[in-house]
């Protein structure tokens, strides 16, 4: 059952510090209940709102999986940020572009700040790839991400032997906001949540929502819990088949409603027995809180599936004004470097004639006359990487990706309404 346990504090530093840091005394760790066998009957209002959730995932799935999967990973540059431990403006997402670019190829000009978020775009993405694919999660995979997450602090990596706490001071637990369980309790609690979490006994939204919260709850890790537990959910729903390919921005969202999330997950720390009208009572408010996150994100992502759907027409328009300017009529093959580069660029937004070598199959003169031809319609511009190089730029994709990041960062999901409450890229020109 979730209980709070009593343990001392004995200063282990006292020279250097204030007397109000080098405080003894008594202080309370919380015990979560296990996840395993968990009894759980949710309320017919939270059934259909987790229902709802679902459906929303499903849809946006079907609607626009390909698109978002490629694209997406823009969209939680604020994860690669934090990992990085960057702070101020958020790069603009062309500069992470380009960067990301030259982790394959010499590219000039790009900021520090930049290639730390890109190199940990690529980190992010593929460490959590791993772990959708493994046939077992094991704790190791979990530390693993854990390291991958936070490249520099090594004395940081692995399951913690200490006692954390979340806020107060930073010598001692008794003025902290939430104290997790004991050191010698987080082995046999892990062992229950990766049970769990390779299993399927609830719906794939309650589980995301029950492993990431009691991740958190246990928060196993000296540094890099909130990172790894937000890279969690979109395991959860990926291993579950509820998202394909796309990564659902939900960390975003819960980020931004930051005060409804801490809430959601204070009342989860109940204390009572499995079951019970309290504890059901609890878990439904943070399953409410999970769900509408899902809710909302799904949304969000659907109106930049729509806004990208309409930037493609915009092309298509584009592209056949430019041609029938030139006198060409014939219709472009399916499998035409144009039409293959015009397809994935929502996906591939910085391009040079050897990356579509390399992602088409073409040869190196059919990737260049597509990507002039691309520019000459408008759709594509350039810029100079190097001596004699350009790299061939689709900027609207680019400028939505940091709209979408701006509006997804407004506790309205409108700047109009509501100010970005985390750094975001400048807001993009307008036409």
């Amino acid at each position: 059952m979730g209980i709070w346990e009593s343990a001392e504090w004995v200063a282990a530093e006292t020279s250097g510090i204030s007397r109000r840091d080098r405080k003894t005394g008594s202080f309370r760790t919380y015990l979560p209940d296990t996840l395993v066998g968990m009894p759980l009957v949710l309320g017919r209002e939270v059934d259909a709102r987790v229902a709802e959730a679902e459906q929303a995932v499903r849809r946006l799935d079907r609607r626009a999986g390909a698109d978002l999967a490629g694209v997406s990973r823009y969209l939680l540059r604020s994860e690669a940020i934090a990992s990085s431990r960057i702070e101020g403006i958020a790069p603009n997402p062309r500069n992470v572009a380009l960067a990301e670019l030259g982790l394959s190829e010499d590219v000039s000009g790009i900021s520090e700040q930049a290639q730390l978020v890109a190199n940990n775009m690529t980190i992010v993405k593929s460490a959590t790839t791993a772990l959708v694919a493994a046939p077992m999660v094991q704790i190791d995979d979990v530390v693993s991400l854990q390291r991958a997450l936070l490249p520099d602090a090594h004395r940081m990596h692995g399951v913690r032997t200490r006692q954390n706490w979340i806020g107060g001071s930073d010598h001692h637990p008794l003025d902290a906001d939430f104290v997790p369980p004991a050191p010698q309790r987080v082995h046999g609690l892990l062992d229950d949540w990766v049970t769990y979490l390779n299993g399927a006994a609830h719906s794939p939204v309650i589980q995301a929502a029950l492993v990431h919260a009691q991740f958190e709850t246990i928060h196993p890790f000296a540094d890099g819990n909130g990172r790894v537990g937000r890279a969690l959910i979109h395991t959860v729903l990926a291993r579950r088949g509820l998202t394909s390919g796309a990564v659902l921005p939900v960390s975003l969202v819960l980020s931004t409603l930051s005060g409804a999330y801490v809430a959601g997950l204070t009342a989860y720390r109940h204390a009572g027995a499995p079951g019970s009208s309290d504890a059901i009572e609890a878990v439904e408010r943070w399953i409410t809180t999970f769900a509408d996150a899902v809710i909302e994100a799904s949304t969000q992502a659907l109106s930049f599936a729509e806004d990208l759907d309409d930037l493609r027409g915009q092309w298509n328009e584009r592209l056949d004004g430019h041609r029938r300017r030139e006198g060409r009529t014939r219709r472009l093959r399916s499998d035409s470097a144009v039409t293959l580069v015009l397809r994935d660029l929502p996906g591939s937004p910085v391009l040079t004639p050897a990356t579509v070598q390399r992602i088409h199959d073409v040869t190196a003169a059919a990737a260049v006359k597509a990507l002039d031809e691309l520019e000459a319609a408008g759709i594509l511009e350039t810029r100079a990487i190097g001596k004699r190089r350009r790299a061939y730029i689709a900027s609207e994709v680019l400028d939505l990706v940091a709209a979408t990041e701006r509006r997804l960062a407004s506790t309205r999901f409108d700047t109009r309404l509501g100010p970005p409450v985390r750094p975001v890229p400048v807001r993009p020109p307008t036409p």
